[in-house]
């Protein structure tokens, strides 16, 4: 076990932090071992995964376990369906490839979003027409006050707009160790949200292939959203707010260009960085952070900024949102 670690390198806005102590875990049986000893018991824990969806404003008073638990490995299949296990420490843009290359549907939409496999079902990642509750068959997790692993079905995991049990009922209770994804061997492609269709068009692709869209959907994210290797960031910094269908009509009278997208019965899902940009604050830089210029969405750190000070902008950015168009703006990143 170390002591002292800096935490700049294991999260994507490149943000300094220390870690009390720090164990890096690579099995569960690993893992198992320090939950179950006696001497750690009472110690406060705190699980890192890729580090893609914090923002630290502090240095973390505990014991961080860095989840590398890897490993992809087929489970079973059948004539339409292939089931793959993958450990919670795998990088979810590296499993999204290894489906890719093998020919395994339903998750090329969700190409290069940054993170791991564990995380990925507790924020029930999504992009372009795909959650990742599409194509989880089960998720194991093992509590910390038992070190006892349980296996969660889809159903158990209750997986909402950016949310799953992990992240209410169950948060703080126990760690995501694995997830067994059911995935397609015929494709059921979803091209229709945001550029997808436009860029395969401009890329003269006439034979829809899972490996062209999950090209499209890499050119369209490089292409709005900063590298965090060379600008700190976490991504979407919000969520994309769901309002009722009359409050959306009457924002549209006064905002005829705001767009939405119904989403249920009664409520429409408004772009946050629309509302943002709107609102003044693409491109807007104080110092050290900002907020990016090609994407209002993305809260960056161009380099020696503080949690708390993008903390503090993410706050402004609500009010502001708030008094123009009496939205609230809720943040898709975890404060530590």
């Amino acid at each position: 076990m170390q002591h002292h670690v800096s935490l700049r390198n294991l999260n994507t806005f490149g943000l300094e932090s220390q870690a009390q102590s720090f164990e890096e875990v690579k099995s569960v049986e690993e893992l198992t071992e320090i939950l179950k000893n006696p001497d750690l018991k009472n110690t406060p824990k705190f699980i890192l995964g890729g580090g893609s969806n914090i923002l630290l404003t502090r240095d973390v008073d505990a014991l961080v376990i860095k989840i590398s638990i890897g490993g992809i490995e087929k489970v079973k299949e059948d004539d339409e369906h292939i089931w793959l296990h993958a450990g919670a420490g795998e990088k979810w843009h590296d499993f999204v490839m290894y489906c890719v290359e093998h020919g395994y549907a339903g998750i090329e939409n969700l190409s290069l979003i940054p993170g791991t496999i564990g995380a990925a079902p507790m924020q029930n990642i999504g992009a372009y027409g795909v959650e990742i509750k599409d194509v989880v068959e089960t998720v194991e997790a093992i509590f910390y006050d038992s070190a006892e692993t349980r296996v969660f079905s889809k159903e158990e995991c209750n997986f909402g707009y950016r949310e799953s049990v992990f992240k209410h009922e169950l948060k703080g209770k126990c760690i995501i160790t694995g997830v067994t994804f059911r995935l397609n061997k015929k494709p059921v492609y979803h091209v229709e949200y945001g550029d997808i269709q436009k860029t395969l068009q401009e890329a003269g692709i006439e034979s829809l292939s899972i490996k062209a869209v999950s090209d499209a959907v890499i050119k369209i994210r490089k292409s709005k959203l900063p590298d965090p290797a060379e600008i700190g960031n976490a991504g979407s910094f919000f969520k994309n707010p769901e309002i009722p269908e009359e409050q959306f009509n009457k924002l549209k009278t006064d905002y005829p260009a705001l767009p939405g997208y119904p989403v249920s019965p009664g409520f429409i899902k408004v772009p946050a960085g629309w509302l943002i940009e709107q609102a003044g604050w693409k491109g807007f830089r104080d110092g050290s952070i900002g907020v990016h210029t090609r994407q209002a969405l993305v809260l960056v750190n161009y380099g020696g900024g503080s949690g708390e000070e993008i903390k503090l902008l993410s706050q402004k950015i609500q009010k502001s949102v708030e008094e123009k168009f009496g939205i609230s703006l809720i943040a898709e990143v975890n404060f530590i």
